[in-house]
């Protein structure tokens, strides 16, 4: 690298890297078209037709930025979660929402817990701030709460990240559990709650909103069951002191104006919501059914999608992800042992999710 590129320490000496290898990537990289695309956890079902409706009316003035207060969406989620705006702020995703918490939060030399194989997009982030990372072990493919708060205690740390409903496993913990771990924050430590799949799951698994805590910051999007992933809105829940200092970091013409509509109309549309999460139900019980013909377990999920246990070590997972994708199937599956045991198939249309079918079939054939 030369020496005449004023890149930052952290920014020098941080490897190449991204999260996420996108599907589109992956098709330009092997010249395969994908089939189906069961691997991004996107809503195959669309927003609701209300909001497509709205997004498309909004299009002639495309030209317009959008509100850079995100006024009326930030009032519209208050409403919803009986708040106040105050305790609301809008952002590009979740992710764009954990860029700005690691910037308000961490430095070089600041130690932050998660798990490890859970959700990548934070630990970039963090990393991307100079942050010293923990990662603790799954323990039964579900998030150690237990283990979380001992070490943050043990460290110090600025921040635990905890997905509930958990990505890429698909496991839940109760409400119960949650409080139970806001409860036994350690002093100075802040809870990132990433609640991406919270509208996919049942009650009684996400706690009653308080915003009056300041060590706990609950993260939401319209990604998932809204179906909303390539307008990029979420939304972030707490304390009016923590939301505020969002706007010291965060980009403030980052919201699109087709989004910021859009996700209005989806808030509204709750019916349509509902019919979706039947959906989600109905494609989890096919993907388990697929799983069980060929003698895999799955693991139990409340999101919209399902990892199948392979069974075998990660290499056998690695092989079985390979074929599917040289067969036009997109999936992922998780990173770190023993999660890596399993592919991780998302919920998808009728005509995918036969083809997911038909191919494991011809897959496990050949890998037998």
């Amino acid at each position: 690298m030369s020496k005449s590129i004023p890149f930052t320490k952290i920014v020098s000496e941080l490897p190449h890297t991204v999260p996420f290898v996108g599907p589109e990537a992956q098709e330009r990289n092997t010249g395969i078209h994908f089939r189906a695309r069961l691997g991004a956890n996107e809503s195959c079902f669309g927003p609701s037709p209300k909001a497509i409706a709205a997004m498309t009316a909004a299009g002639p003035e495309s030209w317009r930025y959008g509100d850079p207060e995100n006024h009326d969406l930030r009032v519209a989620i208050a409403a919803h979660h009986s708040v106040s705006p105050s305790n609301v702020m809008i952002g590009e995703g979740i992710d764009g929402l954990l860029g700005c918490m690691a910037h308000m939060f961490v430095e070089p030399g600041v130690n932050v817990v998660t798990s490890l194989g859970s959700y990548p997009t934070f630990n970039f982030h963090i990393k991307s701030r100079g942050g010293d990372l923990d990662l603790i072990p799954y323990v039964s493919d579900h998030e150690d709460l237990g283990g979380l708060i001992e070490t943050a205690s043990r460290k110090n740390a600025a921040i635990i990240y905890v997905s509930n409903p958990n990505n890429p496993m698909g496991t839940w913990h109760d409400a119960g559990a949650i409080k139970e771990m806001i409860a036994n924050l350690p002093s100075g430590t802040v809870l990132a709650l990433d609640e991406a799949y919270i509208e996919c799951a049942p009650e009684g698994v996400a706690p009653e909103i308080y915003i009056s805590n300041p060590q706990v910051l609950r993260f939401r999007t319209f990604s998932k069951a809204y179906g909303l992933a390539g307008m990029r809105v979420g939304y972030v829940l707490g304390h009016e002191d923590v939301i505020s200092a969002f706007d010291k970091v965060r980009n403030h013409y980052g919201m699109n104006r087709t989004g910021q509509i859009g996700a209005l109309e989806a808030l509204k549309d709750q019916a349509y919501l509902m019919e979706v999460n039947s959906k989600f139900s109905a494609g989890r019980s096919r993907i388990e059914t697929i799983a069980s013909a060929h003698g895999m377990e799955t693991i139990k999920s409340v999101t919209n999608f399902v990892a199948i246990d392979c069974g075998r070590d990660s290499a056998f997972s690695k092989d079985i992800l390979a074929r599917l994708l040289a067969k036009g199937i997109f999936i992922r599956m998780p990173g770190v042992e023993p999660q890596s045991r399993c592919i991780r198939v998302s919920v998808g249309l009728d005509h995918e999710l036969d083809l997911f079918e038909e191919a494991f079939a011809e897959v496990l054939k050949e890998v037998s």
